[in-house]
């Protein structure tokens, strides 16, 4: 307030009249409220420590003014800069603004691996153009020691620093599919940033079989990465496009008749190679009425044969029957009474031989 009344008592003596007038104390009286004000408002903070590596909050209170903020800037000073040096400004619509500060851009590289035995680069991670560098890890879960990773940093002229994190490792089946994360954080982020990514091994279509779906539909089978495209082709012959039906991996005949016959191929194919399925069609001539009659033959064929089975059977046990009956012996039993040996010993004599008294 005193350098306010030593400023307007300079004025008022360059200009006299303006001093004696109601409008000067009116100007005096809002100067003043104003140098109050400024005295009341008070910004306190306090220390904090911390270890090396951790996180350390630091909290800024406003106190003795009801309006409402318009800025709020923070400073830093260090042993290499003994000043005071803004770094971080937040303002109500454009939010947290960096002041000698760059946050850094970030991305995940996936490099495209191919199925193989030996190891390969997976994936790269990026924090390009931080201010102050940023730290970047990998965290790979229960892949374990079935990966590495390597981290390396240049730093450039502007005081910007990218730094670049590459994960390894050998591309198998096991591995495809596994989910893993890249983290950024320090440098000028508040908060870690995590990217996902999914490891990727790339092949081309394995081995190639056509499923049948129903007696008149079919589909190519085979495992690619990235997914295969099909084509089907009749060998030497063009498609019947008013017989056939081509969606995608799906071949589908749409009238069964001889016109069909032929070796069909189908080829699946992506970006790192292609193979290749066959399939024989072959249609009998003539209406469904001839292939119901085919089935009846086959049935007629199928009864007659069961028929000469179970005859021949039957009468192979027979004849083995008549012969055990011829071979058993004819052993006269004890038990047999004169009179039937008497008769069996005369049929048993030579048919010449006269039996009679008679002389």
């Amino acid at each position: 307030m005193d350098g306010a009344a030593s400023f307007f008592g300079s004025f008022c003596h360059n200009i006299p009249s303006i001093c004696d007038s109601a409008l000067l104390r009116v100007f005096l009286v809002i100067v003043s409220l104003l140098c109050a004000d400024i005295e009341a408002l008070q910004v306190t903070g306090g220390s904090v420590t911390v270890e090396q590596g951790g996180t350390a909050i630091l909290s800024c209170y406003v106190t003795g003014t009801n309006d409402d903020l318009t800025q709020i800037t923070w400073q830093r000073k260090t042993r290499e800069k003994p000043h005071n040096d803004n770094f971080l400004t937040i303002l109500p619509r454009e939010g947290v603004q960096f002041v000698n500060g760059v946050p850094p851009f970030t991305n995940i590289k996936d490099n495209l691996p191919t199925l193989g035995t030996e190891e390969v680069l997976f994936a790269t991670c990026t924090a390009a153009g931080s201010k102050p560098p940023a730290e970047v890890r990998w965290l790979t879960g229960a892949l374990g020691d079935k990966v590495r990773t390597t981290t390396n940093s240049t730093q450039y002229d502007n005081d910007t620093t990218t730094t670049v994190s590459s994960l390894f490792g050998v591309p198998t089946r096991e591995i495809n599919g596994h989910q893993v994360q890249c983290v950024i954080s320090g440098g000028s982020l508040s908060t870690d940033r995590s990217l996902s990514f999914t490891i990727q091994i790339y092949f081309s279509p394995t081995e190639v079989n056509i499923s049948v779906i129903s007696e008149d539909s079919f589909e190519c089978v085979t495992e690619a990465k990235p997914n295969a495209n099909f084509i089907w082709s009749r060998s030497g012959q063009s498609l019947l496009e008013s017989a056939v039906k081509v969606d995608g991996a799906k071949l589908q005949l749409l009238s069964l008749t001889s016109d069909l016959n032929g070796l069909y191929q189908c080829e699946a194919s992506n970006t790192y190679g292609s193979k290749r399925g066959q399939l024989y069609v072959h249609v009998a001539s003539g209406s469904c009425s001839a292939a119901w009659a085919l089935l009846g033959v086959l049935i007629f064929l199928s009864i007659v044969g069961a028929a000469v089975w179970y005859f021949y059977k039957h009468e192979d046990q027979r004849h083995r029957f008549a012969l055990f009956w011829q071979r058993v012996p004819t052993n006269e039993s004890a038990g047999d009474s004169a009179a039937q040996q008497e008769q069996r010993q005369t049929e048993e004599l030579p048919s010449d031989l006269d039996l009679s008294t008679n002389q």
